[in-house]
């Protein structure tokens, strides 16, 4: 099972049900609103797993604190998000760019402002613990996680419905294109498809 199947499996039907009663939203924004976010966190840890010192950083967060074990208990989880340190994480992927990946996702989604932070803060460390839990059972190494990470970015930014807007957050050379950024960083791993 790759990543990308991971985390739709692990954000079905009754996850969102329950992200949707704990963030206080509509259920169906909520589900485009995370269908929106997945792919610009995954994109944004792409990113910064391109560099040497990013990957090291990332790898070692997964060696530390994301054993997939969050998976086991997602209603647990979920009930308990704001003791856990899916901030941090944002914090991480996303720097200064935080604000303007919140907009984008409200924009797309049309869940509210104000639910789509404790949202992003939900489905970091899930997002997290399932790298954690791919990298374990494929021995993946540092070197792997920014192939692994673009490969699951396209995947479900392909799906997405911000997959336009994915690009204008993530794109470094402005040149219009995010994913060109992300694949081009990670060497060509895709056979040199951008």
């Amino acid at each position: 099972m790759n990543l990308t199947d991971l985390l739709q499996g692990a954000l079905s039907g009754g996850t969102v049900s329950q992200i949707s009663q704990t963030i206080g939203a509509d259920e169906n924004a909520t589900s485009t609103a995370i269908q929106a976010a997945l792919p610009m966190i995954l994109g944004g840890m792409a990113r910064n797993s391109a560099s040497e010192e990013g990957a090291s950083s990332l790898m070692g967060a997964i060696d530390r604190d994301h054993d997939g074990s969050v998976l086991d208990d997602l209603a647990g989880f979920i009930g308990n998000y704001s003791q856990g340190n899916g901030a941090g994480i944002l914090g991480h992927v996303f720097g200064g760019q935080q604000s303007a990946i919140e907009q984008t996702v409200s924009q797309s989604s049309g869940l509210d402002m104000s639910k789509v932070g404790p949202l992003l803060t939900i489905l970091a460390p899930i997002v997290m613990g399932a790298l954690g839990k791919t990298q374990r059972q494929e021995g993946l190494g540092v070197g792997d996680l920014a192939g692994l990470l673009g490969g699951s970015t396209q995947q479900m930014a392909s799906g997405s419905p911000v997959v336009d807007l994915l690009s204008q957050v993530l794109d470094r050379n402005r040149d219009g294109s995010a994913i060109d950024d992300v694949m081009g960083m990670l060497g060509g791993f895709l056979g040199g498809k951008k």
